[in-house]
């Protein structure tokens, strides 16, 4: 194999002791660097391209060993070395901030109309209320069954509509969000106040293990801590999907307090008075429900609402759990000084519904929403896709559905199979998986 030294005095051989390629740019090759003279050596190979300097300020200077840099070799990077190279990291900051992505959504995306949030929410009650009076108008086995399964997800809609006054979208009137918000929630058996606050948590602190609030993994140590037969029925269909009752009395695991209760350390003291509303408010629903099984009958009732507030709940834990789990590759979980709002949001996904997006007022698009709460739910689809080219590959397009997303059942049973719980330190975690509950 032959060397060679290009200068401004022609080709020449390099001496035989000269030392052998060595990969990789030492810190004397940039710190030493002299513009004097500048050489290159080619090496007649199929793996390396070498180049090397000479510093020499006259050619005639024979003196190669003193004068001539180590050669640095390029190696040459097969597909599969590429590919590893440019593989994506999601737990890497990202090259862009948070303003950034502000500045790229159109001006129009942050307005709140409130006629129009009105509008949706008349819609919602009145197909609620027409729903009912067909069911029990019909009261029949083949209608019943289709009025459960519509009238759950209406008043996951109602959810919805009550969520957007919680965040301050739906208008910028706080006493107009409040009104609303409370008719709509206590309707459905929700503490708005108490919802809202403990929500407001979760979006503060979203993709942080221990800080945050909604559908947060566990650590190893509390994993372990639970009895078996709670680990089995937290990972086990439908049990997972009826959680949120039991979350609103006595939180997740490792959290104390209720959202019902004004001095849990969910709530500041100046929240107090807001809390005994919402309570009050609730216990009045459930009253209402009490008086109108004595007047309808409790089968009645049940059929009506009872059934419907059950798929209602499995519409939310559902949701809430997809927005931050099961995607194909692995999505990380910040503690300490790796958290930030923007990585933790960025964590979050997008999930498409099919022909239920229009009904519950595009919750699906949840990236954007975790970002910036005050965008009204329907300016989400237009501020996501302005926003798009920001994202880059941080963005992961969402699967489409057929118009039942029945394929999202699917992607909930693979992630209750692997994503138990994650590792008790490190500051950038991955779900974990329990092969006692995933059988493998």
């Amino acid at each position: 194999m032959a060397a060679w030294v290009l200068s401004e005095c022609g080709a020449r051989p390099i001496p035989t002791f000269f030392p052998k390629p060595r990969t990789g740019v030492s810190n004397s090759f940039f710190s030493n660097t002299n513009s004097d003279s500048i050489g290159v050596t080619l090496f007649n190979t199929t793996k390396s391209i070498t180049i090397s300097s000479s510093f020499s300020r006259i050619c005639k200077d024979k003196n190669w060993g003193l004068k001539v840099s180590a050669p640095v070799t390029i190696p040459f990077l097969d597909e599969d070395e590429r590919e590893i190279a440019t593989e994506f990291d999601p737990s890497a900051p990202p090259p862009f901030t948070l303003a950034d992505i502000r500045a790229s959504i159109p001006k129009h995306c942050w307005v709140k109309d409130p006629w129009r949030s009105m509008s949706y929410v008349l819609r919602d009650v009145a197909v609620v209320f027409g729903l009912a009076a067909v069911a029990a108008y019909f009261n029949n086995i083949v209608v019943w069954p289709l009025y459960w399964i519509a009238q759950s997800t209406m008043f996951w809609a109602l959810f919805v509509l009550g969520h957007d006054c919680g965040h301050g979208s739906f208008s910028n009137n706080a006493k107009l969000n409040s009104v609303v918000g409370h008719l709509l929630h206590s309707s459905i058996l929700v503490p708005y106040h108490g919802w809202r606050i403990s929500h407001r948590t979760h979006h503060q602190n979203h993709g942080h293990v221990e800080n945050d609030e909604s559908w947060h993994p566990l650590s190893e140590k509390i994993y372990r801590s639970l009895e078996d037969a709670t680990r089995k029925l937290r990972f086990t269909l439908p049990f997972p999907m009826l959680a949120y009752p039991f979350y609103l009395w006595n939180r997740s695991p490792g959290k104390k307090g209720s959202h019902f209760d004004p001095n849990s350390d969910l709530f500041l003291p100046n929240e107090k008075k807001d809390i005994i509303t919402s309570t009050v408010c609730w216990t009045a629903m459930a009253a209402l429900l009490v008086g109108l099984s004595f007047t309808m009958g409790p089968l009645q009732v049940l059929k009506l609402y009872g059934i419907p507030y059950w798929g209602f709940v499995m519409w939310l834990d559902l949701v809430t759990y997809l927005h931050h789990h099961g995607h194909e590759d692995k999505l990380p979980w910040y503690r300490g000084k790796e958290w930030s709002y923007l990585r933790g949001g960025l964590t979050t996904l997008d999930r498409d519904y099919g022909w239920i997006n229009n009904i519950h007022h595009d919750i699906g698009t949840h990236v954007i929403h975790h970002l910036f709460p005050q965008i009204p739910h329907y300016n989400l689809i237009d501020a996501t896709e302005a926003a798009k080219p920001v994202f880059g590959k941080y963005y992961r397009e969402p699967k489409k559905s057929w118009p039942i997303p029945f394929h999202l059942l699917g992607v909930l049973v693979s992630s209750l199979k692997k994503d138990h719980y994650v590792s008790d330190e490190g500051e950038i975690v991955y779900y974990q998986t329990d092969t006692k509950i995933s059988g493998n």
